[in-house]
């Protein structure tokens, strides 16, 4: 239980010491700190959150954690944007954050989104070769309840601890799939994501597959890029379905190996402030065919409009999931983190997909036509 006293003695600590560390401090003379007036009035806008801090550690009727209440708090602060992909994160919630990018963690290997028009988890894809794949999980499948625990988008990822475990041991999860509602229960095992994959089709076109943008996954592209320039093929077919994404300068770096001089990207601040990522001379010199579907987002969708607006191939598929902003991630020094939307991103031609995506050039709803599509409109190009 926190004391009155001890509450009053923390808050009064709390506000002498931001005031100790803001550069508007006035003057420091003994136990008192003298601050500017708007400085104060800034501080005057904390003392209901202060107040109630102080109700609930001596009025809740069971034992308090102080730093429950604080880590509530900020999370509640984060909630307050009224935006999905903005959160903080405590410590064991972070590491889990970074594992999502570093190519290798234990779990059922699905991508998912927390937008959603129904408040559910939404599948963007599940990784290929995943017990979610074998165990039946599809895109757009909806996640309602994990081990019987209902779960919202709201809280994707708590949903994502819990679906999260020790390898070997089953999950189960109440999945929606249209108007049905059924239940599936898959092992979790340690996923180690190969986040790229390539071969030589037929008539010598290139085909190179990226299911994610991660830590390993330029490295990846590099070489399977490298080996089909080796074999002397004519065209590429770059196949972002299913691609939820990752990180930014991931995906610079391919875009920047394939269009040539020109814009990647640009960025857009709220002070309107607008940031170039440029790529250089270098680029692949063939047609590229790009294969994009509603569970291509983000950097997928970066990449696309990169190729599709700097000239050097076109889209194919259906229209991508349409988020246009950016966030920043961050690591404190006591290990926990946080995810902030700091910029919108516009494609080179200066379009803003967020909510919309990208239409392709060329719409083909089935996905088993989709490849041979590509491939004779590179043929196409070469003559």
């Amino acid at each position: 239980m926190i004391s009155k006293k001890k509450a009053i003695i923390g808050s009064i600590v709390l506000v002498v010491v931001t005031a100790i560390l803001t550069s508007t401090v006035q003057l420091a003379l003994g136990n008192k700190v003298v601050i500017s007036k708007d400085l104060y009035e800034s501080y005057k806008k904390y003392n209901k959150l202060i107040g109630l801090q102080q109700i609930v550690g001596e009025d809740f009727y069971q034992e308090v954690s102080e730093d429950d209440l604080v880590q509530g708090a900020i999370k509640g602060m984060f909630s307050g944007l009224d935006d999905i992909y903005s959160q903080y994160y405590t410590k064991e919630e972070f590491e889990q954050l970074k594992e999502q990018t570093s190519g290798s963690f234990v779990g059922i290997g699905v991508y998912i989104s927390a937008t959603s028009d129904d408040d559910y988890i939404t599948i963007i894809a599940p990784i290929e070769g995943s017990p979610a794949e074998k165990g039946g999980i599809k895109s757009g499948d909806k996640i309602i309840k994990v081990d019987d625990q209902n779960v919202y988008a709201n809280e994707s990822d708590k949903a994502i601890s819990m679906i999260k475990g020790k390898a070997g041991t089953n999950v189960k999860l109440t999945v929606k799939r249209g108007e049905e509602e059924f239940e599936l229960t898959i092992k979790r095992e340690e996923i180690v994501s190969k986040s790229v994959e390539s071969k030589v089709l037929d008539d010598n076109m290139g085909y190179l597959k990226i299911t994610s943008f991660n830590e390993n996954t330029y490295d990846e592209f590099k070489e399977d890029l490298e080996s089909l320039k080796e074999k002397n093929i004519k065209g590429l077919v770059l196949d972002l379905r299913n691609n939820p994404g990752g990180l930014l300068d991931i995906c610079a770096d391919i875009a920047d190996d394939l269009i040539g001089e020109g814009t990647i990207v640009y960025t857009k601040d709220n002070k309107d402030d607008k940031e170039y990522l440029k790529s250089d001379k270098n680029k692949l010199g063939l047609p590229i065919a790009v294969l994009v579907n509603g569970g291509s987002a983000s950097a997928s969708e970066i990449l696309t409009a990169a190729i599709v607006d700097n000239n050097e191939g076109i889209a194919i598929g259906t229209t991508t999931f349409g988020k246009g902003l950016v966030q920043s991630v961050r690591e404190l020094k006591d290990g926990t983190g946080y995810k902030l939307t700091t910029a919108q991103y516009f494609t080179p031609n200066g379009d803003y997909i967020n909510g919309k995506g990208i239409e392709p050039k060329i719409v083909e709803e089935d996905e088993r036509k989709q490849l041979d599509v590509a491939v004779e409109w590179i043929k196409q190009q070469l003559k």
